[in-house]
């Protein structure tokens, strides 16, 4: 007969019994996660610089665009166009739908933490023949006979594999970071779509503002068109006057239609990008603007709360970092419970009763004892991700800073810029004004007249360039610092990690 057990031994017993649940709920193998610096400048460096004696400004978040930053250029055609990029643009619907599968993700793993539960109900009919001999001569043998037996059972029935070690609490964390890293994509791609439409928008415009131009002086040409038959039908200009007149006025007529081509193909691109057909939008006729909203106030610090494709690296080197514990806790031993209860008997109406009652508890403990360094490897390569996921990190808030940096820069030079260029249109329509009134006077043939319409049209153009360009570049300053959005959009790692459906609030908040 089998000694009781022992005080200590009971006392050991209900200690392990107690502490398994509290382990299972606290303890995670693996290194906690540290956000790593980041390569960062205290200041833009070209910030506009103030005026001698003047302070320098600190900036702060609440003085960037917030929410739908493109009004801040008062086009109501351009504030309408934008609102339907996070309504129907094809590709936001897209991240929209992966954001969705992240999150479902979360809810699959978090089940691993719970019991799994299971019913059966179930019927067996077994036969089995049996022989007897003769009562006459005890010879024979009689299998004709045979005993069947009906068998139903019922019960339910339990397995829990206990995450002492945190193995599925490391994949939870590292899915919801995915997770939020995936509502920063959304964030992101939106934000980028909505970029392009207000560049495509202003280049419209410079089309529309480009025709102008040459329309306009397709009617001072013709009139200079005129003025050259009149004198040589007169006799005293050269014929071939006539020709250099008229070739300039078709060339400018040219030029006037390919820049309603132009139009057209952003106007298509405007309708995609909306999630309309084509032949669907149409866009009335209007100008560049030729004055520009201030350019926003930042410091470098602000785009590691406004970038949301700063904000996704940043998530993805937590999930690396929660995958490390992961590798880890595989050289632990995977521990499960089981338990059934149920019924086994016939017949059926009398199966529910204390004599076909069974019942079984069980404990397993699994470990791997050899697999030829695997785990080890696995842990060697869940490091170097993270190694990897924290120079993208890095690496993506360097392209940050240059983008701000590049599109400060060009707003500064392209000004000065296009202060020397209206100088030089100023100059060149002064030309042509004096070559006219020579060619007319006798004292200068039309090729002269004809080089400074040339050079005059020239420099217009490409003043109206640098509109454009100044234009493009605001927007791309605008989204380079964020556009309207900011970290604290994405959803929360304890609204992720309940039942409650998030993705409808998200995307109301996406879509401000």
């Amino acid at each position: 007969m089998n000694a009781p057990p022992s005080r200590s031994t009971r006392r050991l017993a209900l200690l392990a019994a107690c502490s398994t649940p509290l382990l299972a709920g606290c303890f995670m193998v693996g290194p906690d996660y540290h956000r790593p610096h980041a390569v960062i400048s205290a200041h833009f460096k070209e910030a506009p610089k103030p005026p001698p004696g003047w302070g320098v400004a600190r900036p702060h978040l609440a003085e960037a665009p917030k929410g739908a930053w493109w009004e801040v250029y008062n086009d109501p055609q351009l504030n309408w166009l934008e609102s339907q990029v996070a309504i129907s643009n094809q590709n936001v619907k897209q991240y929209e739908a992966q954001f969705r599968k992240a999150e479902a993700t979360i809810d699959s793993i978090r089940a691993q933490l719970f019991p799994t539960l299971s019913g059966t109900f179930s019927f067996t009919r077994n036969s089995q023949g049996s022989g007897s001999r003769s009562a006459s001569s005890g010879s024979v043998v009689d299998y004709s006979r045979s005993t069947t037996v009906n068998t139903w059972n019922t019960g339910p029935s339990a397995s829990w594999t206990l995450d002492v070690w945190g193995r599925i609490r490391r994949q939870i964390q590292q899915q919801v970071t995915a997770t939020q890293a995936s509502a920063a994509d959304l964030a992101n791609a939106q934000l980028s779509y909505q970029s392009q439409l207000a560049t495509a928008y202003f280049n419209l415009r410079y089309q529309d503002s480009l025709e102008k131009l040459y329309r306009d002086n397709v009617g001072y040409f013709q009139q200079a068109l005129s003025i050259v038959q009149n004198q040589v039908e007169a006799g005293v200009t050269d014929p071939s006057a006539l020709w250099q007149a008229r070739y300039q006025l078709q060339q400018t007529e040219a030029q006037a239609t390919q820049a309603r081509v132009n139009r057209a193909q952003y106007e298509h691109a405007i309708a995609v990008l909306i999630g309309r057909a084509p032949g669907d939008l149409s866009i009335p006729k209007g100008q560049l603007a030729m004055t520009l909203p201030p350019v926003p106030g930042a410091v470098p610090s602000v785009l590691l709360q406004r970038r949301p494709d700063i904000a996704a690296a940043e998530r993805n080197m937590e999930g690396y970092n929660a995958s490390i514990g992961t590798a880890i806790a595989a050289f632990y031993p995977e521990i499960s419970v089981s338990a059934s209860y149920g019924y086994s008997g016939n017949p059926l109406q009398t199966l529910i009763q204390t004599a076909t009652r069974f019942w079984s508890l069980g404990a397993s403990s699994t470990e791997t004892l050899f697999n030829g360094g695997a785990r080890t490897a696995a842990v060697r390569e869940a490091r170097a991700d993270y190694d990897a996921s924290v120079a993208s990190y890095r690496q993506t808030v360097l392209n940050a800073l240059q983008g701000v940096e590049d599109n400060l820069s060009n707003l500064r030079i392209l000004d000065q810029q296009l202060k020397q260029q209206m100088e030089a249109v100023r100059s060149s329509q002064e030309a042509v004004r004096v070559s006219t009134n020579e060619y007319l006077a006798g004292t200068q043939t039309y090729t002269t007249v004809l080089t400074s319409q040339q050079n005059a049209l020239s420099y217009e153009v490409q003043a109206l360039g640098i509109h454009q360009s100044l234009a493009t570049s605001h927007v791309a300053l605008i989204v380079a610092l964020g556009g309207g959005w900011d970290v604290s959009q994405l959803p929360s790692k304890a609204s992720l990690q309940t039942n409650n459906p998030l993705l409808p609030e998200f995307i109301s908040k996406t879509k401000q």
